[in-house]
């Protein structure tokens, strides 16, 4: 096989996946952005949104970019506040995806620490941009289902 995903292709997933989020977050306002639906473990829709700029800030900024990065993932999933600070901040981190994937070659190992048991499941640049996008999407799909179960949609 010789062919080969672009870089650009990926983002512009990743982009739909997370204006998506966004417009789902929109359409519950701020009131209902905050609410967890009554299920063991639930998280809020503005939890989720939170937690997906931290996949994209360690796993793009870190791992693919070596940046240092402080992230404190049990805080993604209790943060709250407003919709459109949100929506701001998940397109302020698709943006530094996007300058962190500069000089990305798929085929090569990641630039950046990576924990210890995630080294042998994302081995490449190409492997994590794909688990990248992997989250995202599955938050976006876990996003609705809290917006269905919390708002009147």
């Amino acid at each position: 096989m010789t062919g080969q995903v672009q870089v650009l292709d990926v983002l512009n997933f990743i982009d739909h996946a997370m204006e998506g989020m966004i417009t789902t977050l929109e359409s519950l306002g701020d009131d209902l952005v905050n609410r967890r639906p009554n299920l063991p473990g639930a998280n809020s829709a503005y939890a989720i949104g939170t937690h997906c700029c931290g996949v994209m800030e360690y796993w793009g900024g870190q791992v693919l970019a070596a940046r240092d990065i402080e992230r404190d993932r049990d805080a993604e999933f209790v943060a709250t506040g407003e919709v459109q600070d949100l929506a701001v901040r998940m397109r302020e981190h698709g943006a530094q995806l996007s300058r962190d994937l500069r000089g990305f070659d798929g085929a090569a190992p990641p630039n950046g620490p990576i924990r210890e048991r995630d080294k042998g499941r994302y081995p490449t640049q190409g492997a994590v941009l794909m688990h990248i996008y992997e989250e995202l999407a599955q938050h976006r799909g876990h996003l609705d289902l809290t917006a269905d179960l919390v708002g009147e949609r």
